[in-house]
């Protein structure tokens, strides 16, 4: 007999994603904890009532009113501007030593939210892209006049249009870093036009959008890993920092075409 991992729903039944323990070769335990974990990941990500109760509607779901990405940008371009003109007229070649140490502890947690953050909408997308799809042909091409914004991928389109907003913190934390190599237009113009663009993924039921967010998100990992291990001096090859910058490039492309 095993031992049941986790304990009884107030219904008195298990959860849909219980694990039972015992005496079994390696090979069999390796292939019970993928399942668990699995199963595990498709009821928070998927299944919980949360992610597959969500239904986007402009009159009632918070920042789905078209004035809410236009105020973000707006204010999102005026602040860069303000202070990007500070910084220009600042003879410093860096942040004062308080606001340095403070960006030591700041940037990383910042780096490290958004990794896990890309991670899970990455895999969450994927299984719900998996669980929603009345075919295959669904992921590339919704059906025409036919498609509600509701359920988990619509959630998690939600959660990325969202996490576009948050990004814009990005942009802040270069500027009370005085970097400004890494200040350039193309970053501005990208973080500005990203949040209109998934605003409008959402609005219109874009057909791709399920490709377009595990794409997006699964290269932000790769991003926020690197973005991680400088901000806590990890330094990587010059190979693998091409390879980020290449795989930036690619996804910002690719995110235009869909």
């Amino acid at each position: 007999g095993g031992a049941d991992l986790h304990p009884r729903t107030p219904e008195g039944t298990h959860s849909p994603f219980s694990l039972t323990t015992g005496r079994a070769p390696p090979r069999r335990r390796n292939i019970q904890m993928a399942a668990w974990l699995l199963s595990a990941a498709q009821w928070w990500l998927v299944d919980h009532p949360a992610v597959s109760t969500f239904e986007w509607d402009e009159r009632r779901t918070w920042g789905a009113s078209p004035r809410f990405p236009a105020a973000v940008v707006f204010g999102y371009l005026a602040l860069t501007f303000f202070l990007r003109g500070l910084l220009l007229a600042t003879p410093r070649p860096g942040p004062p030593p308080r606001l340095r140490r403070l960006l030591r502890v700041v940037s990383p947690l910042h780096n490290a939210f958004l990794l896990l953050l890309s991670l899970a909408m990455a895999a969450g997308c994927s299984l719900a892209a998996a669980s929603q799809m009345p075919s295959p042909a669904w992921i590339f091409c919704f059906p025409r006049g036919d498609t509600t914004p509701r359920g988990p991928v619509f959630f998690w389109a939600y959660v990325f249009y969202l996490s576009k907003v948050y990004e814009l913190v990005d942009t802040l934390l270069i500027l009370l870093a005085a970097d400004r190599r890494r200040l350039s237009f193309l970053h501005v113009y990208h973080h500005a036009v990203v949040v209109g663009m998934c605003y409008l993924w959402l609005r219109a039921r874009q057909s791709l959008l399920p490709v377009g967010l595990v794409t997006n998100a699964s290269v932000h990992v790769v991003m926020y890993a690197y973005y991680l291990c400088s901000s806590v001096g990890w330094r990587w090859s010059p190979r693998w920092k091409r390879l980020v910058t290449n795989c930036q490039i690619v996804q910002f492309c690719f995110s235009f075409a869909v």
